[in-house]
């Protein structure tokens, strides 16, 4: 008898389990995949890293200082301030901040990061993507 009521209650649990509704699904940030140059300053250094910022985002002052750590002759660092240049956030569809994107010398975006990057990480990335294969 235990035993049909045993079987009986696993029964029960492999029904009930697969009527639960699946999670509902996350939303994942979009990345541009790539940008145009001429919107951002130094168009021929060979490597871009813009970070999308807001003066509202506590956040974003460190992944800058971050990002700017990579600077160099061949490595532009510009800051894309939400309220000083909206129309980058929107013609980009940048929907968080602080979001960095490493773009080569043709705007095809090779890295990106979204939330503050770790110590180190930005300067790691460049200098994996720069470096002859």
């Amino acid at each position: 008898m235990a035993v049909a009521i045993a079987l009986a209650v696993a029964a029960l649990a492999v029904v009930l389990q697969r009527r639960r509704p699946e999670p509902p699904s996350q939303r994942r940030w979009a990345v541009p995949a790539q940008l145009d140059r001429f919107d951002f300053d130094r168009p021929g250094a060979p490597w871009l890293v813009a970070v999308f910022s807001s003066a509202t985002c506590g956040a974003c002052a460190t992944a800058l200082a971050r990002a700017q750590a990579a600077a160099c002759a061949d490595v532009a660092v510009q800051e894309v301030e939400f309220v000083a240049r909206r129309d980058l956030h929107e013609r980009y569809n940048i929907e968080t901040v602080p979001m960095l994107v490493v773009a080569d010398r043709n705007g095809v975006v090779r890295a990106h990061f979204m939330g503050t990057p770790a110590e180190g990480e930005v300067e790691t990335a460049v200098a994996e993507l720069t470096s002859p294969a």
